[in-house]
């Protein structure tokens, strides 16, 4: 059997395999999430290098589950440690009950003016939101992870996460909404 000393321990050629079954099917997604996060594809591909290590150091420990969040939640944590280190604190942003309140009855608004954004608009949109509103608005609507999913890759409660989506999707309108506007103003092709 083929073994390499890894973190001060054996791992054999059978872990490593049980480790690429588990997790290599979630690479798109794991770059996904890092690339939202830290808003950068060289910085994603080295957090997502990072992460993979991290998952392999620590294989011994999984014990099954839902391996997708199980590395989804290793490449956030080490986005996060990333952003700590090489970026300032003005990713994150502290909630304010008057400017994350929705306004309700008007979702077929929000559902056209969706399908008419561009992507280019809905990237700088998405973009431009915080890094925790932006976070979970990929894993929900990019990655097409579930609530209860969510909750588990942020270590939060799964109401939190309800109302993140919330909160993000109304700052997403809200800055979509403006840009729209403001192309409206200055007479550009919509």
């Amino acid at each position: 059997m083929v073994e390499s000393l890894h973190a001060g321990r054996h791992v054999g050629i059978n872990d490593v395999k049980g480790f690429e079954d588990v997790v290599l099917p979630h690479l798109d997604a794991a770059y996904t999430l890092a690339r939202w996060l830290v808003r950068n594809s060289h910085d994603a591909e080295d957090i997502v290098q990072e992460a993979y290590l991290r998952a392999l150091k620590f294989f011994g420990g999984y014990h099954g589950g839902d391996s997708r969040a199980w590395i989804l939640k290793i490449v956030r944590n080490t986005s996060y440690s990333f952003l700590e280190k090489n970026r300032s604190a003005d990713q994150a942003v502290e909630f304010d009950e008057k400017l994350h309140t929705t306004e309700t009855g008007q979702p077929d608004v929000e559902a056209t003016l969706l399908q008419s954004v561009d992507s280019r608009a809905l990237r700088k949109a998405l973009e431009e939101l915080p890094v925790n509103f932006r976070e979970v608005l990929i894993l929900r609507e990019l990655e097409g992870l579930s609530y209860k999913e969510i909750a588990e890759v942020m270590g939060v409660p799964m109401g939190t996460v309800m109302s993140g989506l919330a909160r993000g999707r109304f700052q997403l309108r809200k800055r979509l909404l403006g840009a729209r506007n403001k192309e409206e103003q200055h007479g550009l092709p919509e």
